[in-house]
């Protein structure tokens, strides 16, 4: 892992391969290792640049003063993107990182986008689990902790309220996601914050897509067609609002496409960057 000094804090990204670059941005409770499969592949031909944004999965804590919202978020990958001189990018969001890329258009360092099944117009907050981790994001931060400590069971992660309708194959990376959270009270501090103000503005995305149709660059929309907490008409929706936007549709998946169907979706990404 390198790491890289911003306003908000340190953030630690993975950064391989040579070629086309290609940016990668995960979800909620989640860290840049989403993307370890798909990077595996992609990584032979592009540079592939995965940062761990600070969304309660982190493992190191943020500046008091970050701003942890969604729009903070995606000003802080801006400030990424210029600080390592980033241009022409592929960039690439699954679940909340699909939210990321529509909050960060236009931007003049972005070449073409990839939305992976993610949270778009009114589904914020997408589905079963988005609804639980808005609850949960009003504990305390102690109170987090304890109420997390259940996740340490596979039958609880694998429950349609936590992981169980985010993916079929990848209960490994969600137990392995839950550590820092667990570990330390820092961490807890920030996922509170991070939870508390994600869902704040419940039609923040709404907002996003209207300025869509002005992105004229190259899109693609890929979409888990058994997605059970991103509608799939969404990525319909997504793909006809963008002016170059094409959807294509995944099978036996569901929302991390890049956990449950890597070698697909690295196929696809490299096609289309």
């Amino acid at each position: 892992m390198k790491e890289i000094e911003l306003p908000a804090g340190t953030i630690e990204y993975v950064d391989v391969g040579s070629g086309p670059t290609i940016v990668l941005l995960h979800g909620l409770m989640m860290d840049s290792s989403l993307w370890d499969g798909p990077v595996a592949e992609l990584s032979a031909g592009h540079r592939c640049v995965v940062p761990t944004l600070p969304l309660g999965a982190h493992r190191r804590a943020m500046r008091p003063e970050a701003d942890l919202s969604l729009p903070g978020v995606a000003r802080l990958v801006e400030e990424f993107l210029d600080r390592l001189d980033l241009r022409d990018v592929t960039l690439v969001g699954n679940d909340t990182g699909g939210a990321l890329v529509q909050l960060m258009l236009p931007s003049d360092r972005v070449g073409r986008i990839v939305l992976v099944s993610c949270e778009a117009f009114d589904n914020l907050p997408p589905g079963l689990t988005g609804k639980m981790l808005a609850l949960v994001g009003k504990l305390s931060p102690g109170l987090l902790g304890l109420f997390l400590q259940q996740l340490r069971l596979r039958a609880m992660r694998r429950l349609p309220i936590t992981f169980g309708w985010l993916t079929k194959r990848g209960d490994a990376a969600t137990a392995r996601w839950l550590q820092p959270v667990l570990r330390d009270a820092a961490i807890r501090r920030d996922a509170v914050r991070v939870l508390r103000a994600a869902f704040a503005d419940k039609h923040l995305l709404l907002k996003a897509s209207e300025e869509l149709p002005a992105f004229d660059r190259p899109a693609l929309v890929i979409w888990a067609a058994q997605d059970r907490v991103m509608p799939p008409e969404h990525g319909r929706r997504l793909a006809d609002l963008l002016p170059q936007g094409k959807l294509i549709e995944v099978d036996d998946s569901y929302t991390l496409i890049p956990l449950d169907q890597p070698a697909r979706l690295a196929q696809l990404i490299a096609e289309f960057a």
